[in-house]
């Protein structure tokens, strides 16, 4: 018989909720935090051979002895060891925000966005240092003092202050753009993160975002070759793509939408639900999505939107108006050589797109995308060879 296995999901979702128990209960967030990290540990070890009843409360119960021994040990908090040593009954002090609360304190706009980023993988999302650190391909040493200057920053914020929902996804958007590296799938691991968030409160750029997310991570099957070269959007085999996940994700789109209250999220999920209603590359509806993106650029102003929309425009319109597009953003702009190489190739110029994507490879900021970038400038220089 195989040994039982621990759910590690269903540790990684109590985590928010153990740790706002603990905080009701008058720990400090770093410490309450710390606490959690090592009940989780905890569980690992035991509930193979000693599943609980009830998780929940056996990992409160286990936090909050790892909080007062940690008390205990520090002669500094010695009068507030006495404050906390009556344990309260199981549950007690819990309140119905206190997840929600956690999300908000872990993306504080006082915070770098990387700072947030991993304080939400460990606080909310329940991932060890080691996890994170492995996922971002830094040392342990440097996670964790990336992780422990955060709860320091946050160390007097009041667990109860009032949150920016538009600073949450942020962070939680950011993490799902890291993808997939270690054992940690950081997309699906920011999808569950969302989805818990969706339920704590009623938001359209959270259901926006969970929109896109889903949205994305449809297409994910098809965006690699077996070697692990990546394939673009055009080229991808669409019956991969997770027709149910599609579904999911336009239906709370539509969802958000329909309260007229567009968000940047919202629109960037219309323009992936566009891609994702095209039977073949050829059925886009490249009007709809420049559209979209005329929105998203007059919401957000963002030049990377305005890149994408360049993009957007030589396809609906020509490859000549998308130059004349592009040729009004930065040329510093990350993937804008790459950009001007495909639009100069839709133009009928080889030479000069060769020569593009082959500058974008040597700039690329990921082995894939160099890959896959070489390979276009190798393809067409054989065309002008031959």
């Amino acid at each position: 018989m195989a040994d039982p296995v621990v759910d590690d999901t269903l540790l990684r979702s109590l985590t928010p909720a153990v740790i706002g128990i603990l905080v009701r209960r008058g720990a400090d967030f770093a410490a309450a935090e710390d606490a959690v990290q090592e009940s989780l540990l905890e569980a690992l070890r035991v509930w193979p051979d000693d599943p609980p009843r009830d998780p929940k409360p056996w990992l409160v119960k286990v936090a909050w002895r790892k909080f007062i021994d940690a008390t205990r040990a520090d002669a500094s908090r010695r009068r507030r060891e006495e404050r906390v040593e009556a344990e309260p009954a199981p549950g007690a002090g819990a309140a119905a925000d206190d997840t929600l609360q956690l999300y908000f304190l872990c993306a504080h706009p006082s915070l770098t966005p990387a700072s947030a980023v991993a304080l939400t993988l460990r606080a909310v999302g329940g991932l060890t240092t080691r996890q994170i650190a492995d996922a971002y391909l830094v040392p342990e040493a440097t996670m964790g003092q990336r992780i422990s200057r955060a709860k320091r920053t946050v160390a007097n914020v009041r667990f109860d202050q009032t949150g920016d929902v538009a600073t949450v996804v942020r962070v939680l958007y950011l993490v799902f753009n890291e993808g997939y590296s270690g054992d940690i799938d950081l997309a699906a691991e920011a999808i569950r993160i969302t989805r818990e968030l969706a339920t704590r409160i009623d938001h359209p750029e959270v259901s926006g975002l969970l929109a896109l997310m889903l949205l994305h991570h449809a297409r994910r099957p098809a965006r690699t070759r077996a070697d692990g070269s990546l394939v673009p959007l055009a080229e991808q085999d669409r019956s991969r793509w997770d027709t149910r996940l599609i579904a999911e994700g336009v239906e709370i789109l539509q969802q958000a939408l329909a309260r007229d209250q567009l968000g940047e999220f919202q629109a960037q999920a219309a323009i992936a639900a566009l891609h994702a209603d095209a039977q073949t590359a050829d059925e886009t509806d490249w009007v709809q999505i420049v559209e979209w993106y005329d929105e998203l650029v007059r919401i957000t102003d963002s030049p990377i939107a305005r890149l994408n929309r360049a993009v957007a425009i030589g396809e609906a319109d020509g490859a000549r108006a998308g130059l004349a597009a592009l040729a009004r953003l930065d040329s510093a702009l990350p993937r804008y050589t790459a950009v001007s190489a495909y639009l100069h190739e839709r133009d009928g110029d080889p030479a000069t797109a060769a020569r593009l994507y082959a500058d974008a490879a040597a700039a690329a900021a990921n082995l894939a995308e160099r890959d896959h970038l070489t390979r276009q400038a190798a393809r067409l220089n054989a065309t002008l060879r031959g």
